[in-house]
């Protein structure tokens, strides 16, 4: 009877933990969604990076360690640009490159649902959470950057960002080379958590006409020679298009820019 009573206790108390661990990350995701709606264009943006040895390869530990700031300035000066055109006057980017972390940011559900959606948003919070040190300060924006050697994987599973969430994770390669091309991804998803929303065909990964073209209005429509940076491709035919080689070849529609509060 006496062991009954304590396994019941125990349960209990393990039920209660349980309840307490998911009130604190609840607390942390309302905090962050309201932070989230309320970004100031007119102060300077902090972009910190954190890169992840994601294949655990050499060759990839090589490549971190040589990363520079450099390495993302265009970034820097894409953001700025675009921000310049769209609100009047410039808003100031900085971009850091963090701590190199150990883990990686888990994983986009298999088989997508809402409740899959909401627990993997969840797990994603709780990690940058987790993950988080006071040496990274506040940042505006935390972007967890996977590398994978390209020698080894060819092909790269999608990025993804909380939508006004402030955190992404980005599946990059390892190799110079690839740099200006992983930059395109890097600002796509950057773009996602300030509040962009894809506009690309989720099933076949397509741009959406006209949303998802840089050159909606061009006559012949086809090809098209720039893309729509949260289309992500440059559309060719109606069914044919390419990724873009740098950011030179995106341009941040009207749209994007009203979705992330450049323009009212």
């Amino acid at each position: 009877m006496a062991r009954q009573q304590a396994n019941r206790n125990r349960a209990s108390m393990w039920k209660n933990i349980s309840v307490a661990c998911l009130l604190v990350v609840l607390l942390i995701v309302a905090i962050n969604a309201y932070r989230d709606q309320n970004q100031d264009w007119n102060q300077p943006i902090n972009i910190l990076l954190h890169p992840i040895n994601a294949d655990s390869l050499p060759s990839t530990q090589k490549y971190i360690q040589e990363l520079q700031l450099d390495d993302f300035y265009e970034v820097k000066q894409y953001l700025e640009k675009n921000s310049q055109q769209y609100r009047g006057k410039s808003s100031y980017f900085m971009v850091q490159i963090g701590r190199e972390l150990q883990q990686t940011p888990p994983k986009t559900p298999e088989q997508p649902s809402v409740i899959n959606n909401i627990l993997w948003s969840l797990k994603f919070r709780f990690y940058a959470w987790k993950q988080h040190e006071s040496i990274d300060g506040s940042p505006s924006l935390t972007l967890y950057l996977n590398y994978y050697d390209p020698k080894n994987t060819r092909e790269l599973k999608h990025s993804t960002a909380l939508e006004r969430g402030r955190i992404g994770s980005v599946n990059l390669f390892a190799a110079h080379k690839q740099e200006r091309q992983n930059n395109v991804v890097l600002v796509h998803e950057l773009l996602h958590g300030f509040g962009a929303t894809d506009k690309y065909n989720l099933a076949n990964g397509e741009p959406l006409f006209p949303i998802g073209y840089a050159q909606y209005e061009k006559r012949p429509l086809y090809p098209q020679t720039e893309a729509e940076i949260m289309g992500g491709r440059i559309p060719l035919s109606e069914h044919k298009s390419k990724m873009p080689n740098d950011l030179e070849q995106t341009v941040i529609s009207l749209l994007t820019a009203k979705e992330i509060g450049w323009v009212q």
